[in-house]
Protein backbone atom coordinates (compact mmCIF):
# COMPACT_ATOMS: atom_id res chain seq x y z
CA UNK A 1 0.00 0.00 0.00
CA UNK A 2 1.36 3.25 -1.16
CA UNK A 3 -0.28 5.60 1.57
CA UNK A 4 1.56 3.03 4.08
CA UNK A 5 4.34 5.62 4.89
CA UNK A 6 1.79 8.57 5.28
CA UNK A 7 -0.97 7.16 7.27
CA UNK A 8 2.31 5.77 9.79
CA UNK A 9 3.45 9.25 9.75
CA UNK A 10 -0.51 10.52 10.95
CA UNK A 11 -0.51 7.87 13.48
CA UNK A 12 3.18 8.95 14.93
CA UNK A 13 2.12 12.80 14.96
CA UNK A 14 -0.64 11.93 16.72
CA UNK A 15 0.69 10.35 19.57
CA UNK A 16 2.88 13.17 19.69
CA UNK A 17 -0.40 15.18 20.27
CA UNK A 18 -1.85 12.89 22.45
CA UNK A 19 0.87 11.40 25.23
CA UNK A 20 -1.60 9.54 26.60
CA UNK A 21 -2.05 7.42 23.23
CA UNK A 22 -0.71 3.44 24.05
CA UNK A 23 -0.70 2.31 20.45
CA UNK A 24 -2.84 3.12 17.47
CA UNK A 25 -3.87 1.28 14.47
CA UNK A 26 -5.20 2.36 10.82
CA UNK A 27 -7.49 -0.96 9.63
CA UNK A 28 -10.21 -1.50 6.72
CA UNK A 29 -13.34 -2.18 7.96
CA UNK A 30 -13.37 -5.79 7.34
CA UNK A 31 -10.38 -6.07 10.02
CA UNK A 32 -6.77 -5.61 7.25
CA UNK A 33 -4.47 -4.21 9.29
CA UNK A 34 -3.17 -0.90 7.23
CA UNK A 35 -0.71 0.59 9.54
CA UNK A 36 0.03 0.47 13.16
CA UNK A 37 1.89 1.56 16.09
CA UNK A 38 0.88 -0.87 19.02
CA UNK A 39 4.06 -1.34 20.99
CA UNK A 40 2.84 -4.80 22.82
CA UNK A 41 -0.36 -5.55 21.15
CA UNK A 42 -1.19 -7.69 18.51
CA UNK A 43 -2.41 -5.56 15.71
CA UNK A 44 -3.93 -8.36 13.75
CA UNK A 45 -5.83 -8.99 16.80
CA UNK A 46 -7.07 -5.75 16.94
CA UNK A 47 -8.07 -4.92 13.55
CA UNK A 48 -10.13 -8.20 13.98
CA UNK A 49 -11.32 -7.36 16.94
CA UNK A 50 -12.38 -3.58 15.62
CA UNK A 51 -14.16 -4.98 12.43
CA UNK A 52 -16.23 -7.12 14.97
CA UNK A 53 -17.25 -4.38 17.30
CA UNK A 54 -18.12 -1.97 14.12
CA UNK A 55 -20.74 -4.84 12.87
CA UNK A 56 -22.30 -4.70 16.11
CA UNK A 57 -21.76 -1.09 16.40
CA UNK A 58 -22.99 -0.59 12.97
CA UNK A 59 -26.34 -2.24 13.26
CA UNK A 60 -27.25 -0.76 16.73
CA UNK A 61 -26.63 3.07 15.30
CA UNK A 62 -29.15 1.75 12.29
CA UNK A 63 -31.51 -0.10 14.43
CA UNK A 64 -32.05 3.34 16.85
CA UNK A 65 -32.39 5.50 13.89
CA UNK A 66 -28.82 7.44 15.10
CA UNK A 67 -27.66 7.48 11.15
CA UNK A 68 -24.38 6.15 9.79
CA UNK A 69 -21.47 5.17 12.70
CA UNK A 70 -18.88 7.49 13.58
CA UNK A 71 -17.16 6.71 16.27
CA UNK A 72 -17.40 4.23 19.12
CA UNK A 73 -16.03 4.02 22.83
CA UNK A 74 -15.03 1.84 25.12
CA UNK A 75 -14.12 2.67 28.83
CA UNK A 76 -12.31 -0.32 30.65
CA UNK A 77 -10.42 -0.01 33.96
CA UNK A 78 -7.15 0.68 33.11
CA UNK A 79 -7.92 3.06 29.91
CA UNK A 80 -10.44 3.91 26.61
CA UNK A 81 -10.27 2.09 23.10
CA UNK A 82 -11.87 4.76 20.78
CA UNK A 83 -12.61 3.65 17.05
CA UNK A 84 -13.29 6.48 14.24
CA UNK A 85 -14.35 6.32 10.87
CA UNK A 86 -11.45 6.73 8.64
CA UNK A 87 -12.84 7.56 5.21
CA UNK A 88 -15.34 5.48 3.33
CA UNK A 89 -13.45 1.77 4.03
CA UNK A 90 -11.28 2.76 6.65
CA UNK A 91 -10.69 2.77 10.53
CA UNK A 92 -8.63 4.65 13.30
CA UNK A 93 -8.61 2.56 16.57
CA UNK A 94 -6.42 4.27 19.26
CA UNK A 95 -5.74 2.64 22.89
CA UNK A 96 -5.32 5.25 25.94
CA UNK A 97 -4.25 5.73 29.42
CA UNK A 98 -7.39 5.84 31.65
CA UNK A 99 -6.01 9.42 32.71
CA UNK A 100 -7.06 10.95 28.90
CA UNK A 101 -8.30 13.48 28.23
CA UNK A 102 -11.71 12.11 26.47
CA UNK A 103 -12.86 14.95 24.27
CA UNK A 104 -9.06 16.15 23.51
CA UNK A 105 -8.70 11.93 22.47
CA UNK A 106 -11.89 12.37 20.45
CA UNK A 107 -10.44 15.91 19.08
CA UNK A 108 -7.38 14.37 17.82
CA UNK A 109 -8.75 11.32 16.41
CA UNK A 110 -11.24 12.76 14.70
CA UNK A 111 -8.89 15.25 12.80
CA UNK A 112 -6.49 11.95 12.43
CA UNK A 113 -9.47 9.84 10.76
CA UNK A 114 -10.20 12.38 8.69
CA UNK A 115 -7.07 12.55 7.51
CA UNK A 116 -6.28 8.60 7.35
CA UNK A 117 -9.57 8.36 5.29
CA UNK A 118 -8.12 10.91 2.69
CA UNK A 119 -5.12 9.01 2.22
CA UNK A 120 -6.77 5.82 2.33
CA UNK A 121 -9.80 6.71 -0.22
CA UNK A 122 -7.09 8.71 -2.77
CA UNK A 123 -5.58 5.90 -3.30
CA UNK A 124 -8.53 3.66 -3.54
CA UNK A 125 -9.66 6.12 -6.40
CA UNK A 126 -5.97 6.12 -8.07
CA UNK A 127 -6.17 2.43 -8.45
CA UNK A 128 -6.88 1.09 -11.96
CA UNK A 129 -10.61 -1.03 -12.07
CA UNK A 130 -9.99 -5.29 -11.27
CA UNK A 131 -9.20 -6.68 -14.68
CA UNK A 132 -7.79 -3.52 -15.77
CA UNK A 133 -3.80 -3.46 -16.60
Amino acid sequence: MAAEPDILDELRQLRARVPQLTGSLAASVDGLVLAHDTPGVDPESVAALTAAALGVAVRMADATGQGDLRELLVRGVHGYVATYAAGSTAVLTLLAQDRVNVGRLHLEGRRAGARIGELVDAEAAARPPAGHP
